[in-house]
């Protein structure tokens, strides 16, 4: 009988934020599958847990989950963490998790802390529809074109950025949105919590004075106000362009882009990629094969 497959939360920060569950999963388990065994071995310590540790991240991915599916097809359970939070948002994991579903092997999920709905929760922006897009791309003209194609939808906006480009990113977030609520949620659950509140230029000049950022964060950016033009907003940003459209040519160049990196990163087919898409972007999968194929 195969065994289980264990998708389970840990702490963003703070340790003492695991829960029981958890703790008695890792308890029990033949192996447990993390990014970086150093980081959770100080997990596993301050709770008196012993496991078989393995490495599991993404330059050794694609090797490792054909390893863990012979231990679990022969009968060994396994638990699969992040170095914090919850596995797969991003971090390591689809592949494992989509290949044992499709082989039969149960995946159970072991929920808890997510460091993008702990900033959401605590940011005081709605909360009753969102948008979660992971790390925004390296490139300022890619992340850019997509702070453009996002300006129009009516939700909140969460993302993860590194300390080293959040300026960068705010001077995006400025031009494509100069007039939204902006909020950074920096070392959630940590010593130095932070929350900070105002638009991108105001947030911008304020970490500026600083000199020095440091931290990890995650970004939020409040939903359109009412008689606001976000296309408008997004427009004047870049290109002085005051008709931005979803389907503009920037659009669907940077929708053929992460098509394509849906399906060579993550594993996905085409068709599942598409349907990833359309629910990311609000769109419908006729209009993503308009797009890509324009």
């Amino acid at each position: 009988m195969a065994g289980t497959l264990y998708v389970v939360a840990t702490p963003i920060g703070n340790l003492a934020d695991i829960t029981h569950r958890a703790v008695d999963v890792l308890r029990s388990v033949a192996w447990i599958a993390c990014e970086d065994t150093r980081q959770t071995r100080k997990l596993l310590e301050r709770y008196g847990i012993e496991a078989r540790l393995v490495s599991y991240h993404e330059h050794n991915e694609e090797q490792r989950s054909g390893e863990l599916l012979e231990r679990l097809e022969a009968g060994d359970d396994i638990a699969l963490v992040s170095d914090a939070g919850t596995p797969l948002v991003s971090d390591p994991g689809y592949r494992l998790v989509r290949r044992a579903v499709d082989r039969g092997i149960r995946v159970v999920p072991i929920p808890g802390p997510a460091a993008f709905l702990a900033a959401l929760s605590a940011s005081g922006l709605e909360t009753d529809s969102f948008y979660f897009g992971g790390f925004l791309p390296r490139k300022r003209s890619e992340r850019a074109r997509l702070l453009g194609t996002l300006a129009p939808l009516p939700c909140t906006l969460i993302f993860y950025e590194a300390p080293h480009r959040i300026l960068e990113t705010l001077a995006d977030l400025e031009a494509a949105m100069p007039s939204r609520q902006v909020v950074i949620a920096r070392e959630l659950t940590k010593l130095h919590e932070e929350f900070l509140r105002g638009t991108a230029r105001g947030l911008r000049e304020q970490l500026e004075r600083r000199g020095s950022i440091k931290g990890e964060m995650t970004l939020l950016v409040g939903r359109p106000r009412a008689g606001e033009n976000p296309d408008a907003a997004a427009g004047q940003g870049h290109h002085g362009d005051t008709s931005r459209h979803l389907a503009s040519p920037p659009e669907a160049q940077h929708i053929r882009g992460e098509l394509a990196r849906l399906q060579q990163q993550e594993g996905l087919s085409r068709m599942e990629a598409i349907k990833r898409l359309a629910r990311r972007l609000g769109l419908g999968k006729r209009e993503i094969y308009r797009l890509i194929q324009g």
